[in-house]
């Protein structure tokens, strides 16, 4: 097995595993890890439709990842409350 082989393996189970997912941050890394790892394994088995397709993906997933994780921050952080003196 060769290195795009690898490469291409753990893209595919990257997507899988977006697939499994049931909350949206943890997705959108595992969405942004396969878009590096199929853009990467586009370019070394000269499949570039799949790396066009990636390199696409990838800022629109980063965009909507971080979106996701102020909201999630925003959504969790509670204020501080001063105790009155």
């Amino acid at each position: 097995m060769s290195w795009v082989d690898i490469v291409g393996y753990a893209a595919a189970f990257a997507v899988l595993g977006s697939f499994c997912m049931t909350t949206i941050v943890p997705l959108r890394i595992l969405a942004v890890v396969s878009n590096l790892l199929f853009g990467t394994y586009g370019v070394m088995a000269h499949l570039y439709p799949v790396f066009v397709l990636h390199s696409i993906l990838l800022p629109i997933n980063l965009s909507n990842g971080a979106g996701s994780l102020l909201g999630f921050i925003a959504k969790t952080a509670s204020p501080t409350v001063w105790p009155l003196v």
